[in-house]
């Protein structure tokens, strides 16, 4: 689902792994037009982009650049601005992810809690390591410093589902889920 009148196009559909150059523009257009060009609206745009497409690809950097840089108004924004909150945030990602994306936290209460023990069974079931996508484009493991749900580690998040105080043997239910 994305901004009204904007349809993505799949790879598959296309032979791209991103969106074509043109519905990048209007993706970013629709997005200032709802955010407006200022600062402050930077994050809230790079959201709308990575919600769309699934993440950031580096046209749209520049396509932001080109609609909201306004030097006459005193709005002086740098590609390299641009790219350094778009990789700070490890809510965006610059590469294309998988359809489901699982987010574990690796900060020191979820380690302590068994998180060792839940990751290296999330690696066996999808046979992937941190920082990978897999060949079918189904799934993608990322990890992450905190998730800031402490009290209920080890956590991790499958897309926008929260999954917590989980132990090794509830993970291939938990994939299984998704397949």
């Amino acid at each position: 689902m994305g901004l009204p009148g904007i349809d993505l196009i799949s790879s598959q559909e296309e032979g791209m792994d991103s969106l074509k150059e043109l519905d990048i523009a209007n993706v970013v257009r629709r997005a200032v037009e709802i955010h407006g060009k200022t600062r402050e609206a930077l994050i809230p745009i790079l959201s709308e982009v990575n919600r769309v497409a699934g993440y950031i690809p580096q046209e749209a950097l520049a396509e932001i650049r080109r609609q909201v840089h306004e030097p006459d108004e005193g709005l002086f924004l740098s590609d390299s601005q641009l790219f350094s909150i778009a990789s700070f945030y490890q809510m965006f990602s610059l590469q294309p992810l998988g359809k489901h994306v699982i987010r574990f936290c690796e900060n020191a209460p979820c380690h302590v809690m068994g998180g060792r023990h839940v990751i290296k069974a999330i690696q066996e079931g999808l046979g992937l390591n941190p920082g990978e996508t897999s060949a079918d484009g189904m799934w993608s493991l990322v990890t992450t410093s905190c998730l800031g749900l402490c009290s209920v580690g080890p956590v991790f998040f499958v897309d926008d589902d929260l999954y917590g105080n989980i132990a090794p043997d509830l993970v291939r239910e938990i994939l299984g889920r998704y397949r």
